[in-house]
């Protein structure tokens, strides 16, 4: 029927055609066979014309020029606009300042900043004692308000030990190198062997320390300045001190303070069994009798395993595993534990030197402490070699390394 309509319309016309054998002219049109006409191109879009009353782009050039000049880099452009305005000049208002600032990202300070150096993360790897130690300071609080004592305290990442701690009325370079001075000596440290991790208070970071530290050969390390989480192991162990139900309020006198030391520090190294390691005493770990404690803990579960074994739902229980490698800031793409620099000289000090609590305390003590008690050794007592500080003692501090 379309056919014939087509025939139709070539001579009377689509509309006559299509009234006459009443096919939609719309079905007729449809049944038609296309022709592919190449559209036409579409038009750029016109440019917007500039208005009249912008500025040119030489004026904008010499307006920036103004205002990043030297007379004028540190105002802004409401106070540029108004002191040339007192000259009898002008240039353009201050909104089209702020748009030419804003075209080259210059709405902020135009002059030369100061830039604060990107600071290195400290990632300290031990693996083992005597590898990484960090120390720190506290205060005690004293008899009356405004004043306090400071307790110096070094410890090794690893085991958690306090290898030496110090309690003086004074926070000064030279205590704290003697501190680390007789430490490195007590625990036989070698060269190119440890490194020692701080932040950067000023004992920490002053010259005399950093010169004896080069003369021991050991290894600096400074936490990043206002980041208050790369010296952790100092911190957490300041809170155990401060948390203990027996740490009073005030001590009564910085040989108050020390004797409350001595008790804390005996507890916390030979008696405190510490999550982070196990539930091993920080003692233990130091010493390298960790294994041997871990057998004789794992022959008691397994005795309580064989005795009630209905008891146990997951199993013969296994002692709590001690970490293979401490890190402090470990890196995000760390997934084995390599050998920190110098581990290859550590064998010397797997067999640490250490007196039992039966020894109270075995510390080096100023011999101008008037605190100090026969039990603790006076410096140059006991047969055992001090390294000379650079700088002599000062008197009211008590030195005490733990071995």
């Amino acid at each position: 029927m379309i056919h014939t309509a087509e025939e139709l319309a070539a001579t009377q016309g689509v509309a006559a055609a299509c009234a006459a054998l009443v096919v939609p002219r719309s079905s007729l049109y449809r049944a038609r066979p296309t022709t592919n006409v190449p559209e036409a191109p579409t038009p750029e879009p016109a440019g917007r014309p500039a208005p009249p009353r912008t500025l040119s782009p030489i004026e904008k050039v010499q307006v920036r020029e103004v205002l990043n000049s030297e007379r004028f880099q540190d105002l802004a452009p409401r106070e540029i606009y108004a002191e040339l305005l007192d000259e009898e000049r002008y240039l353009c208002s201050i909104s089209t300042m702020y748009r030419i600032l804003a075209e080259h990202a210059e709405v902020r300070e135009r002059r030369n900043q100061l830039r604060h150096p990107a600071y290195h993360k400290p990632e300290l790897l031990a693996t083992g004692p005597n590898q990484v130690w960090s120390w720190d300071i506290t205060k005690l609080r004293g008899p009356s308000k405004g004043v306090y004592y400071y307790l110096y305290v070094i410890i090794d990442i690893y085991s958690r030990y306090v290898v030496g701690w110090l309690i003086a009325e004074i926070e000064a370079a030279e205590l704290a190198e003697q501190l680390i001075a007789e430490t490195c000596a007590k625990q036989g440290v070698q060269r190119a062997q440890l490194t020692i991790h701080a932040d950067n208070g000023s004992p920490m970071t002053a010259k005399t320390v950093a010169i004896l530290l080069a003369d021991l050969g050991v290894m600096k390390s400074h936490s990043r300045p206002h980041v208050s989480n790369d010296n952790p192991y100092s911190e957490a162990q300041f809170k155990t001190l401060k948390y203990r139900p027996d740490y009073p309020d005030r001590f009564g006198s910085v040989a108050d303070a020390r004797r409350w030391a001595r008790s804390f520090f005996a507890w916390y190294n030979d008696q405190h069994h510490h999550t982070g390691l196990g539930l091993l005493t920080p003692a233990v770990v130091h010493t390298g009798r960790a294994e041997n404690v871990r057998q004789q803990h794992q022959t008691v579960l397994r005795q309580a395993y064989l005795a009630h074994p209905e008891r146990f739902v997951r199993g013969q229980p296994e002692p709590t595993k001690l970490p293979e490698a401490v890190w402090i800031n470990p890196p995000p793409s760390t997934t084995e534990p390599s050998a920190p620099a110098g581990a290859d000289q550590l064998a010397p000090s797997t067999a640490q030197r250490y007196t039992d609590a039966c020894g109270s305390e075995d510390r080096a003590t100023l011999r101008s402490d008037p605190s100090a008690v026969p039990a603790d050794g006076v410096a140059g007592q006991g047969g055992y070699h001090v390294i000379p500080a650079h700088t002599g003692p000062l008197p009211g501090a008590t030195l005490s390394s733990k071995r």
